[in-house]
């Protein structure tokens, strides 16, 4: 029999214990049911897990977004802060331009350069139905956006998007009765780092450190630049882009700065970073946005992405929940 898994949060669906409602919106009514409040990919881990310790053979993973319906986002999203020392002073805004100027300066990047991230993945986008904010946004576009908190700018910052990812996890035996073409689940890993915004080191990720490290040691992989075909990774305000690939071991602090600058991470660049468009196209769906890449990651791996990618075996989804938190997640995938 198999069980069921849902990614939400009470904050963003205004209901509390909103776990009771999910059964038989998942059609899972007298099923094992389970609620993850965290991102879509730490769900599917769960699920993977579940898998694995021989609970079920099959799982169906669900996480969501409704974000039209909530008036005032930043607000819900300050009420994450702690409250006496932080909540007062700091909004998501302003905590990611004092995290975003730190790792500029640290890097000596000026503003440029997480411009051409946001620019790359508007253009990445066009080719993907599923991108309601793809775009074709010069570099100079962006930084003509208005200033939100400097250096942050209007145009780094993903739109909210309402949307639905739905994945099914099963055994390799059962996958094989289940599917003609399945994608297989090669590492996993989950990290997350201080809750204390003030105490944590501004200039790297150090949860997409720790959570592809699990990953690739369950994966067996060595050299993370060589071995994928293209990754996708969390993308939100255009620095955290080059911050998660320094933090995936992909790209160094010394050379991050020209892998963007020459074109690297490209679509038709040596390793593709956000061929689907990123959070920057696909929009800010809070607890789906790890899922939803995973989606993306499995549709392209299976030929029906970018035709640059054509042929693609392994791929990395990496997954960040988003301010406040310092909670993030890998999933390596094979063909």
């Amino acid at each position: 029999m198999g069980s069921f898994i849902c990614c939400e949060e009470d904050l963003w669906e205004g209901i509390s214990i909103t776990d009771e409602y999910v059964p038989d919106q998942l059609g899972g009514a007298q099923r094992a049911v389970c609620t993850v409040s965290d991102d879509g990919l730490v769900g599917l881990i769960n699920g993977y897990m579940q898998i694995k310790s021989g609970l079920t053979d099959v799982v169906v993973v669900e996480s969501h977004s409704k974000l039209s319906n909530v008036l005032s986002q930043g607000d819900v999203t300050r009420m994450s802060f702690e409250p006496y020392y932080e909540r007062p002073f700091l909004t998501a805004e302003t905590a990611v331009a004092l995290e975003m100027r730190r790792y500029m300066f640290e890097r000596e990047l000026d503003d440029d350069i997480p411009a051409m991230v946001v620019a790359k993945n508007k253009k990445n986008g066009l080719g993907n139905p599923r991108a309601p904010y793809s775009a074709i946004l010069s570099m100079d576009e962006v930084l003509s956006s208005p200033m939100v908190c400097e250096p942050l700018r209007k145009a780094h910052i993903p739109e909210p998007a309402d949307g639905c990812s739905v994945t099914v996890l099963a055994s390799e035996e059962k996958a094989r009765i289940l599917v003609d073409q399945p994608v297989w689940i090669r590492g996993v890993g989950w990290f997350s780092d201080t809750p204390w915004v003030s105490q944590r080191d501004f200039s790297k990720a150090v949860y997409a450190e720790g959570s592809s490290k699990m990953a690739y040691k369950m994966a067996g992989v060595n050299t993370p630049a060589k071995h994928f075909d293209f990754i996708e990774v969390d993308d939100s305000y255009g620095y955290k882009e080059l911050q998660h690939l320094e933090a995936l071991g992909v790209y160094t602090k010394e050379n991050i700065k020209r892998a963007v600058e020459v074109g690297e991470t490209d679509l038709r660049g040596p390793l593709p970073v956000n061929p689907s468009g990123g959070k920057i196209s696909l929009g800010d769906m809070v607890e789906a946005n790890g899922l939803v890449r995973v989606v993306e990651a499995v549709l392209t791996l299976r030929g029906q992405g970018p035709r640059s990618l054509r042929g693609a075996k392994h791929a990395l989804v990496q997954s960040w929940r988003g301010p406040p938190t310092a909670s993030g997640s890998t999933v390596i995938l094979e063909v």
